[in-house]
């Protein structure tokens, strides 16, 4: 199955990653456009032939995030109907991922009403990473891919050599990945009690479980928005005698406030992908961006060959 049979889309908010990806794969992005007309409305035009071709569509639906949703809905639609032989969305963040469950009265499951709508807009496939809830792979009836950074994020940890690292997960939900981090890395774990007692950014720190006393403290996560709880973990390891603190997420969503939240903090680097792009602030030296590009580009081509792609993540 010859690669000049795969078209890879870039939409508005992940074009330089799309372009990355291609690199990866030596093809040549689709070509296509976006207007977005004085009164919001979004239009997406394809200006190539798709016509029994395989379709990867990559867009992140974050900043901003509905806009970013339904220009995505738009692609695949468009590309469905000019006859594509099968279309693919590559959401490297899915943002409405939070809402997973119904967990109060009279609240929507956000995540599944976005599934619902990528299938009918005609998607035959899900490419994603880190989902926020892997579960909601199960909200969608076609396949869905759910590819982790871990690779990419340890191999630039292993490049620094940090001296006595330990692995901390920001609260007990997390512990699970964590362990993984810390097993890739060869690493001890200590765990993050916290709190969030409202809709809100803002998480207590109540105390660290396990030894970080005189150790490197690597915080990992799946996302971070407003740095609250990063930096609010970091601190808490210092004053239980960590000698310095690092942190490393898939997603840095990044909204304004936190790059000065992060720079006044105590962490001595952050740690994110390029899933996201179009942050409205400015990174500061603090931020050191790792690209996922290699991952999702191995991703498409075992889809396109038939390979698996779970055996990208051996356990």
């Amino acid at each position: 199955m010859s690669v000049d049979e795969i078209v890879i889309f870039g939409g508005s908010s992940s074009r330089r990653l799309t372009a990355a990806i291609c690199t990866q794969l030596g093809v040549a992005p689709g070509r296509g456009e976006v207007i977005t007309f004085s009164e919001g409305n979004t239009f997406v035009r394809v200006l190539e032939n798709v016509r029994g071709r395989e379709v990867y569509i990559v867009q992140s639906t974050i900043f901003p995030t509905n806009d970013s949703f339904m220009e995505l809905l738009f692609w695949i639609d468009a590309c469905s109907r000019a006859s594509a032989a099968s279309v693919t969305a590559v959401i490297p963040y899915f943002s409405y991922a939070k809402g997973d469950k119904k967990d109060e009265p009279r609240v929507s499951i956000r995540a599944r009403v976005c599934a619902d709508c990528i299938e009918a807009a005609g998607c035959d496939r899900v490419v994603t990473m880190d989902l926020h809830a892997p579960q909601i792979q199960g909200f969608f009836r076609v396949p869905v891919d759910n590819l982790y950074a871990l690779p990419v994020l340890v191999e630039r940890i292993r490049q620094l050599a940090l001296p006595s690292l330990v692995i901390v997960s920001p609260d007990a939900g997390f512990v699970k990945a964590a362990r993984r981090y810390a097993r890739a890395l060869g690493a001890s774990l200590a765990i993050a009690n916290k709190e969030r007692p409202a809709h809100d950014e803002h998480a207590e720190v109540l105390e660290i479980i396990g030894d970080v006393a005189g150790k490197t403290a690597l915080i990992v996560d799946d996302f971070t928005i407003s740095g609250g709880t990063i930096t609010e973990v970091a601190r808490r390891l210092l004053e239980q005698g960590a000698r310095e603190v690092y942190a490393m997420v898939s997603h840095g969503v990044l909204t304004p406030g936190s790059v000065e939240r992060i720079d006044a903090s105590p962490l001595r680097r952050l740690f994110i992908t390029d899933s996201i792009e179009t942050q409205p602030v400015a990174f500061s030296p603090k931020i050191e961006v790792v690209s996922v590009a290699p991952l999702f580009a191995e991703a498409i081509r075992r889809i396109h060959t038939r390979e698996s792609v779970s055996g990208m993540f051996p356990t």
